[in-house]
């Protein structure tokens, strides 16, 4: 009896729970989208080891990250040195010349003197500028922000032992032909984004300096982010001379807060005959408008996270005319716009490239459901950051990149679709005389088998020369041999171009000639971003 009271008892507290737990999950409010992972990790590898091991193959000095979960920057931080010369390290308010990332706040610039009134997209450069060439004067600051001008590019010409003024900049430009008639095509010009600086001065009454600082930089509360011309006053750099042999150079910081964890601008390289050359922070000086600002990666983050609000641009359709892909006059589009490029990942974009002493490289991924950013800023030249900064958002969300394994591919999204960036390596290849030996097209064969697959291209090519000097040392290297890539196009309808990590052969076949695997690397990489890109850097 009392164990039939007892279950009695049970049965009827387990219902009331059961109808409580029932009542309170109708009850709970939803929970936040979970949009990505605190681990930070790809495949079981952590993002600092991925890092380590991208500074070690590429030989940086250091490099700074930081990632977006808008509203949040979550992770902030710096690797390696500043300086090869002093002792200062990455730290999260180090700032580094960002290159070609400057066109982006020049390009928001021209969209809020549009919403003061101050200018139309449909203006003629001529209009403020006086003095230019007569197929110049026609150019729209539409075109020019859309790299679609035909204005050719003066940092080929440039001498960065010198400094130029935005007027000896253009006389650069304007001893070249014409690349294209405007609104055509698309093609990078450091020219386009000075022109539109110097319309930015015209327009406002102000400097291009002074009104980027007061509608951006404080606008957003940049404490890292001033233009090359600042660093004498506004940095915090403590380099006694003579270094002290037998003390840490650093001495400041115990008198004058401003040197704690100081904004500090990095030393740039540039690699000349297997040497690291440092270069004078004001040769970034010259690419005005264009490459000619300096940051840390946790203020490009903070102006980054502007961009998706209104606290830059009020209006979204003038947003969007910067955030979205180029449609020309003759209807053709063009996935890029003022230094950005698009993909087929939705809502993603991308602005990146060299300036002197530095790379820069920026990712946005806007959909509501993603919102994530990557900056990464290194002090050497010519390092391409774009699969690196893909393997860190992936390590924050799985589907933002590829599903390949890391280790034996290296893959980046193309701009184009699969038979258009096909078409693209064919015409690389064929402009650099490098044969093709064979192209397979594995979806047409799954078809003749009554089979489906999405877009599958394997391109074979290579240089018999520097493929047997290989194989005379080591044979078996043959199954590894012609060079191929691989397109592909996977189920969110996004085009992948990839290759064979051909650093890993060096340890598995025991290689004795690195230098040529390392020479066809980089012939492989040269390939794979020309084809995918729109831009040229």
């Amino acid at each position: 009896m009392m164990f039939s009271r007892a279950a009695a008892a049970l049965a009827f507290a387990t219902g009331c729970l059961a109808q409580a737990t029932s009542a309170s999950a109708q009850a709970a409010p939803k929970l936040p989208i979970v949009r990505g992972s605190a681990n930070l990790q790809d495949r079981g590898e952590y993002i600092d080891q991925l890092i380590a091991d991208f500074i070690a193959r590429n030989g940086l000095p250091g490099l700074t990250m930081a990632i977006v979960q808008a509203p949040y920057i979550p992770r902030s931080a710096g690797y390696g040195k500043t300086s090869l010369d002093h002792d200062e390290l990455a730290s999260t308010r180090t700032m580094w010349n960002i290159g070609p990332i400057t066109q982006a706040f020049t390009a928001v610039a021209i969209m809020q003197l549009k919403e003061q009134g101050k200018l139309q997209l449909t203006d003629t450069i001529g209009k403020f500028i006086d003095d230019l060439p007569g197929n110049w004067r026609r150019v729209t600051l539409l075109e020019l922000m859309q790299h679609s001008s035909g204005i050719p590019d003066y940092r080929d010409l440039l001498d960065d032992s010198r400094s130029y003024t935005p007027d000896e900049l253009l006389a650069l430009a304007a001893g070249k032909p014409m690349l294209f008639k405007s609104g055509t095509e698309v093609r990078l010009s450091a020219t386009d984004s000075t022109l539109l600086a110097m319309a930015v001065e015209k327009a406002s009454g102000m400097s291009f300096h002074d009104f980027v600082w007061k509608f951006q930089i404080e606008v957003e509360g940049l404490p890292a982010t001033m233009f090359a011309s600042d660093l004498a006053t506004k940095a915090a750099v403590d380099r006694p001379d003579p270094i002290p042999t037998d003390d840490n150079q650093h001495q400041k910081f115990k008198s004058d807060a401003r040197y704690i964890n100081p904004v500090e601008p990095a030393t740039g390289y540039r690699s000349a005959n297997g040497q690291m050359v440092a270069l004078k922070p004001e040769a970034s000086a010259n690419l005005f408008g264009f490459g000619d600002l300096w940051s840390s990666a946790e203020d490009i983050s903070k102006w980054d996270i502007g961009l998706a609000g209104s606290t830059l641009i009020k209006d979204a359709a003038d947003r969007d005319v910067i955030y979205k892909p180029t449609r020309l006059a003759n209807g053709t589009v063009v996935p890029a716009m003022a230094g950005w490029e698009f993909t087929h990942h939705p809502g993603f974009m991308e602005i990146k490239g060299n300036s002197p002493g530095f790379s820069s490289y920026l990712s946005r991924f806007t959909e509501s459901s993603e919102l994530v950013c990557v900056t990464l800023l290194t002090n050497k030249e010519g390092v391409d950051l774009t699969v690196l900064a893909r393997d860190i958002a992936t390590a924050y969300k799985d589907d933002l990149g590829p599903d390949i394994y890391r280790r034996s591919i290296v893959a980046q999204e193309s701009k184009y679709g699969p038979a258009e960036t096909i078409q693209r390596v064919k015409a690389i290849l064929a402009e650099a005389k490098v044969p093709v030996f064979a192209t397979f097209d594995h979806a047409a064969n799954a078809e003749g088998v009554s089979e489906k697959l999405r877009p599958t291209t394997v391109i074979v090519f290579g240089n018999p020369k520097m493929g047997t000097k290989l194989m005379q040392k080591q044979q078996s290297l043959g199954i590894e041999l012609p060079l191929r890539v691989l397109v592909w196009q996977d189920e969110m309808g996004r085009t992948w171009i990839g290759h064979p990590d051909l650093d890993a052969l060096v340890t598995r076949y025991g290689v004795e000639d690195p230098a040529t695997l390392t020479a066809m690397g980089k012939a492989l990489e040269a390939l794979v971003n020309r084809a995918a890109n729109v831009y040229t850097y």
